[in-house]
């Protein structure tokens, strides 16, 4: 027995299993409780969202000794279309003196601001994050609108600003590791139990996920302590997705293989010990596939994208370590009971080479390079709604499915004030050179009312306004000029900054990461497929399938997004994260169905073995995409845009991967490439099974060879 067998043999031991489980008891034991503790981990400043190097980001960690980082304006807009009256004003001001005494509410109260117009009055409001402020800020936000509001109905009232976008913020995400896991938990169980139609079975591989979760969450939370690993709510939601969703594709192929061994072996020690080292080594390709184009994320500018790279990688990696020595312990120890009523026998044929996907195949069979033609030109069409993405950043009206009051507020503001107020743009220079940066800022067209700038030590911090609404192009094109003024300035070392500056500097980097890391993973999951598969054509043929579905499902989803959701476009990083979700995911089910492809061409010949490949595998494959679909669509239930457009959309991709691309396209190619699949390997000399497939016998003979192996 060579070492990979012994390793194999080591989950499914008669001793080594008891072993493992008292390990994963201890392993939960020790780390239960930190993996509570990672919510309280979480880095979710501006700064951890940003791209690390650029000027905004700059100016967003110097602004914090002129302007207190842990405070957050918030602005009480009052309007009445008649016109503002005297009562109005009076109420205005009677609530600014409610508003200042409010727990964390800081600073003076300030006198309603008119506009020029005369329909409308501002209060701003400062609120102290510090000391449970961001805890508290949305039951604080929302008892300022129950005070703004009461009174005279026609004086309508919004509470808007930073604040007040925080506070809707905040409600979004309150609860979402909560609501993330339990709707995924609630749709893999429905879905185990479909796929096993077993009333027992489907708890091992959700114990084990289960257990997988804990331990990532725990840690991370150790890294994130003690080795500076940056977690946001962002990559602490798609964990659960992720570790729940792929551990449970890899234990439900773990299952299949298991199953078929039991009617092979009547040791169910046997079944399992050569059930991981037939399987092993495809869950091991496919969890390292994910893990290493996580890992590429680290190559990003952008903070938010860096930071989800490691955080995917360390739950991907236990998930795979939970479901090749938890989950084959357990169903061992279990034995064949489990997957009662329909245990597998000894000696028992096995049922999927007649079943649904035997047929499927053999109608591929019959005109393989029609069809991967046909469905090529068919996925190529869906591609045409690339044209209307419009992956450019989303303005703040644009980030919630919904519109909460705080973006009702901000268009009342920009009808009745100046377009940029609330959203300044920052500037931080030399005080030795302030004066001259402060002039040629003034100088700047789409600038105005510049303050005086405020000097502490050897810099200087000041504001300016933009005419043009904050998130318009000639505002960020007002940015631009400001930028090339103010850095001309000799020796003032200029920065400029602000929310407009800010979604520029996401835009650049987004684009820069798209570049750099799109074509790493490609090249990473290349070599990944060459080393497995042991050949050149077929990891090729594998990829740009895989592109292909992943170019369909971005070209549907921005259509479903423009014309069904009406949501404004798609955020700077959506086109990224679909891609490393779907081609690092979606490889995994070619992963899953190529090798199995090649263990029976080395018996039968590629075409007979694809058939018998795709028979195989098919229900399995069917259902681990099916489950790692719906936990990504979860996300398409959260009110943030930027996480319904990645749910939507990966699940698409998955769905269109599974029963369109790896069960039609991938097996109509092989079948018609046939032996130069495995160019330059051994493989690729023969020629097996051409006549078979020609005949239509593919079934028939399949199951003969299976039975002259057993």
């Amino acid at each position: 027995m060579n070492f990979t067998r012994r390793l194999a043999a080591l989950p499914s031991g008669r001793r080594s299993k008891w072993v493992i489980l008292a390990v994963w008891i201890l392993l939960l034991m020790a780390l239960g409780q930190l993996a509570g503790k990672l919510n309280g981990a979480e880095n979710n400043q501006t700064s951890s969202w940003l791209p690390g190097n650029a000027e905004s980001t700059k100016v967003v960690n110097l602004q914090g000794q002129f302007v207190s980082t842990q405070t957050m304006p918030t602005i009480v807009v009052y309007s009445r279309d008649s016109g503002i009256t005297p009562a109005d004003q009076a109420k205005a001001a009677s609530d600014a003196q409610t508003f200042a005494k409010l727990a964390h509410v800081v600073g003076p109260e300030t006198p309603p601001q008119a506009s020029q117009d005369g329909t409308a009055l501002t209060v701003a409001v400062v609120i102290n994050l510090s000391n449970g402020g961001w805890t508290d800020i949305g039951s604080l936000v929302d008892s300022m609108r129950a005070t703004a509001n009461h009174g005279d109905p026609g004086l309508v009232a919004h509470v808007g600003g930073p604040g007040g976008y925080g506070a809707d913020q905040s409600k979004a995400f309150t609860g979402i590791d909560g609501t993330l896991l339990y709707a995924t938990l609630g749709i893999v169980i429905i879905l185990l139990l479909l796929t096993y139609r077993s009333p027992t079975l489907w708890l091992l591989p959700l114990i084990s996920s289960g257990l997988a979760l804990t331990v990532a969450e725990a840690v991370i939370y150790l890294l994130a302590t003690h080795a500076g690993l940056t977690v946001n709510a962002q990559s602490a939601g798609i964990l659960t997705v992720l570790v729940i969703g792929a551990g449970t594709d890899y234990a439900l192929l773990l299952v299949a293989r298991y199953r078929e061994e039991l009617r092979r072996h009547e040791d169910r020690h046997e079944a399992m010990a050569a059930a991981l080292h037939r399987a092993g080594p495809a869950i091991l390709a496919s969890a390292a596939t994910v893990a290493v184009s996580m890992l590429c994320l680290t190559a990003a500018q952008m903070n938010s994208t860096r930071g989800l790279g490691p955080v995917c990688a360390i739950g991907v990696g236990v998930a795979l370590l939970a479901m090749l020595t938890l989950l084959p312990a357990l169903l061992v120890i279990f034995g064949r009971w489990v997957f009662w009523p329909s245990r597998p026998r000894f000696g028992t044929a096995e049922p999927t080479e007649t079943g649904l996907w035997a047929r499927v195949g053999g109608a591929v069979a019959r005109r393989p390079r029609f069809v991967w033609i046909g469905t090529t030109v068919v996925l190529g069409a869906l591609c045409l709604g690339l044209f209307s993405l419009k992956a450019d950043g989303l303005t703040d009206t644009g980030t919630f499915t919904n519109k909460p009051d705080s973006i009702t507020a901000q268009s009342v503001i920009d009808a009745h004030y100046p377009a940029g107020t609330g959203s300044p743009l920052q500037v931080v220079s030399d005080a030795s050179g302030a004066d001259q940066v402060v002039a040629a800022l003034k100088a700047v067209p789409g600038v105005t009312d510049v303050t005086t700038p405020r000097v502490k030590g050897d810099l200087a911090y000041f504001t300016g306004t933009l005419t043009n609404a904050p998130d318009s192009t000639a505002a960020e094109n007002t940015v631009d000029a400001a930028r090339t003024a103010v850095h001309a300035v000799p020796g003032a070392h200029a920065l400029l900054g602000g929310d407009t500056a800010v979604k520029l500097d996401v835009a650049r980097a987004s684009d820069h990461d798209n570049k750099v890391i799109i074509p790493l993973v490609l090249v990473v999951v290349l070599l990944i497929l060459g080393l497995l598969l042991r050949a050149v054509v077929a990891p090729i043929v594998l990829i740009l399938t895989v592109v292909l579905s992943f170019a369909a499902a971005l070209g549907v989803s921005s259509f479903a997004f423009q014309h069904l959701f009406h949501f404004q476009g798609e955020d700077n990083a959506f086109p990224l994260f679909v891609f490393v979700f779907l081609v690092a995911l979606g490889i995994d089910y070619n992963i899953f169905l190529m090798t199995r492809v090649r263990e029976e061409s080395a018996h039968r010949g590629t075409r007979t073995g694809s058939l018998a490949a795709l028979a195989a595998t098919g229900g399995v494959i069917s259902s681990a995409g099916l489950i790692l679909a719906s936990t990504f669509g979860v996300l398409g239930t959260l009110p943030i845009v930027s996480f319904a457009e990645i749910g939507f959309a990966v699940c698409l991709g998955v769905l269109l991967d599974t029963f369109v691309v790896r069960s039609v396209l991938v097996t109509a190619l092989a079948m018609d490439l046939d032996s130069r699949l495995w160019w330059p390997s051994s493989l690729g000399r023969g020629a097996e099974g051409h006549e078979v497939v020609a005949a239509g016998r593919v079934p028939n003979r399949s199951r003969q060879r299976s039975g002259e192996r057993r």
